[in-house]
Order: structure tokens, then C-alpha cells, then sequence
């Protein structure tokens, strides 16, 4: 009987295993009311008298040692569940990295600046925030002028006037001033006006101007740069320019597209024409040129300016350009796939 405890207690110290339903089984076999210890105990009522002192010892070891075993096996399962619900599998792949896109205004710039960079312009850029020489009084805009009725403009101080800039033109003016003709550059931005802020306008929106001077430049050479990004940006070859006004060129005109009219929203935002305004241009007033210390008898100039909100509306079919600064990821994440 004693070579049958010690070959119990060896299987119970060699047991091992992380199966609950397996530690019940060892359970019942060695504790169980029909298991081993049971029966051994009921063998040893025949046990001779001299051998019953060391025979009880070695029974209440063998079963002290698989209660132990029991318990053993419960805590260590238990703390491997417990690790597991806190980490989860740590044997599982891991989740994908989730990729952000780029904001749909930014899309629209980077393509416009890459049409404009194809045929030579330079990208260019200045200070949010102006003073009334950059943003008025050099555009051919001098003080009491009627035309600054046009724009309603935050001041941040007054005399001198300290605003924030209300186009980029103010940008075209500090290159001008800081670099000698040939000129050919493109000014992306941010520009603020006092509007209220609605499906069609808002306070803050980005614009981005154009200008290139040169001798000889004329209206013609303005209509070809146009005719190439419609066609670059839209797919579009058919523009009208229609007479306008503006105090920093003459003549000066507004550019339509024809977008045509195959859908219903077609209708809509051509309100039935077919045809699309996406930008104002002219040629640089010769006023311009002198505030620049440009030769007005020598150089002549083109410049033409769009709103890159209205041009992103335009392609994706956006309806209201309150949600360009909303930050809503439903919208966001649709340009997910967009270069």
C-alpha cells in the first residue's frame, strides 16, 4: 500500500495542465467520494497495527498534497484569465493602424498649385495678419476709396490700421515689392471678412491668386492660362469671360465655365444656364505696378484670384461650406481615397 501512495503522490506533483474541466476530473479522481483517497482509506482499516501510524501520515500527506495541487492549478487559471481579459490575446494580430486623409481644402489646393507649377509658377506666401498698405492703399484702394465698401474687414487696431488680411493679393504686393519682373506666382491662403456665415459664405475661407509680369503680357495671354486650368482642373474647355470690375486691375472680368446641364444638380447650382463663375481676373492696373517700383511703360502684368472653397464645392458636390470647418469625421473620412 505505501508503494501505491508514493506513485500517487509523484502523479500528483508531475499533473499539470490549464483546462478547468481537467482539474475537475483530477479533482474527483483523487478527492472525489468515489475517488482514490476514498478507497485507500477503506483499505486501511486492514492494515496491521504496526504499520497504521506510518501509513496514516503518508495518506493525510497524499491528500493534503492533491488539495494543494487543486487549489494551485485554480489560482494559476484564474490568473491567466484575469491577464487575459485585461490584454486580451496577446498571441492575436494586432488591429490595423487607421490613416487619416488629407482636409478636402488641402486637396484642392495642392491640385491647383500643380496645374499652376506645370507652366512655371511659383508659390508665394505672406502674413495672416497686414497692414493697410499690403492689403488697401497699394492695390490702387487709397484711403475713403469707395471700393473698400466692398469687403467688410476685421481691424485689429486702428492708426495705423492693423487688419487681417481680407484676399492674398496682399501677398502678390510683398512679392512685387521684393522681387523684380519677370514675375510669376501663385499665393494660397487663408483670408477673413465680417459676413455672415452661411451655406454659400463664411468668415474664414482660402483663396488663391495668381500674377505674372512680364513686357508684352497681354489680355490674350490671360484667356490661354485660363483655358489650360479649366481643362486641367475640370476637364471643362469652354469659358466666357464676362466684363467686371476690380480696383487693383483693368480691365477686369469674372470667368465662367460651362458645366453643362446632364444632371438635376447641374440645374441647380447653374441655377438652368449651364454656365459656372469660378474666379475673378484682369490685367494689373498700372497704379499696382508703380506702388511696386514696377515700370508700368515697360512691364504689364495679368492676375486672377478663386476661392478654393468654391472650387472644392464644385468638384465633390459639397452643398454647404459650413462643413469644410466643422470637423465632422463622417465627412472627413470620404476623402480617405483622394490623393
Amino acid at each position: 500500500m505505501k508503494a501505491k501512495i508514493e506513485e500517487l503522490v509523484a502523479e500528483i506533483q508531475q499533473f499539470t495542465t490549464q483546462s478547468e474541466k481537467e482539474i475537475e476530473e483530477f479533482r474527483i479522481r483523487f478527492l472525489g467520494s468515489k475517488g482514490l483517497l476514498k478507497q485507500l482509506f477503506g483499505e486501511f482499516k486492514t492494515v496491521e497495527p504496526a504499520q497504521k501510524k506510518e501509513i496514516g501520515q503518508a495518506l493525510n500527506e497524499l491528500r493534503s498534497k492533491a488539495s494543494s495541487k487543486v487549489e494551485e492549478l485554480k489560482e494559476a487559471l484564474s490568473a491567466d484569465s484575469t491577464e487575459s481579459k485585461k490584454y486580451g490575446d496577446l498571441t492575436r494580430p494586432g488591429l490595423p493602424v487607421e490613416l487619416g486623409a488629407r482636409h478636402p481644402i488641402s486637396i484642392v489646393k495642392n491640385r491647383i498649385v500643380d496645374v499652376f507649377s506645370k507652366i512655371g509658377f511659383t508659390v508665394s506666401e505672406g502674413p495672416e495678419i497686414e497692414d493697410d498698405w499690403h492689403n488697401f492703399t497699394a492695390l490702387n484702394l487709397p484711403e475713403y476709396h469707395p471700393a473698400r465698401d466692398m469687403q467688410d474687414t476685421f481691424f485689429i487696431e486702428k492708426n495705423p490700421d492693423t487688419l487681417l488680411r481680407t484676399h492674398t493679393s496682399s501677398v502678390q504686393i510683398r512679392y512685387m515689392e521684393s522681387h523684380k519682373p519677370p514675375i510669376r506666382t501663385i499665393s494660397p491662403g487663408r483670408v477673413f471678412r465680417n459676413e455672415d456665415i452661411s451655406a454659400r459664405a463664411h468668415c474664414i475661407f482660402h483663396q488663391i491668386e495668381g500674377l505674372y509680369i512680364d513686357t508684352d503680357v497681354s489680355f490674350a495671354d490671360l484667356k490661354q492660362t485660363l483655358l489650360y486650368f479649366t481643362k486641367e482642373m475640370f476637364g471643362k474647355s469652354k469659358i466666357r469671360l464676362r466684363p467686371s470690375y476690380f480696383p487693383f486691375t483693368e480691365p477686369s472680368a469674372e470667368v465662367d465655365i460651362y458645366w453643362g446641364l446632364e444632371t438635376e444638380t447641374d440645374y441647380k447650382i447653374t441655377k438652368g444656364t449651364g454656365w459656372l463663375e469660378i474666379m475673378g481676373c484682369g490685367m494689373v492696373d498700372p497704379n499696382v505696378l508703380k506702388n511696386t517700383k514696377i515700370d508700368p511703360e515697360k512691364y504689364t502684368g495679368y492676375a486672377f484670384g478663386m476661392g478654393i472653397e468654391r472650387i472644392a464645392m464644385l468638384l465633390y458636390q459639397i452643398p454647404d461650406i459650413r462643413m469644410f470647418y466643422e470637423n465632422d469625421i463622417r465627412f472627413l473620412e470620404q476623402f480617405k481615397s483622394v490623393i
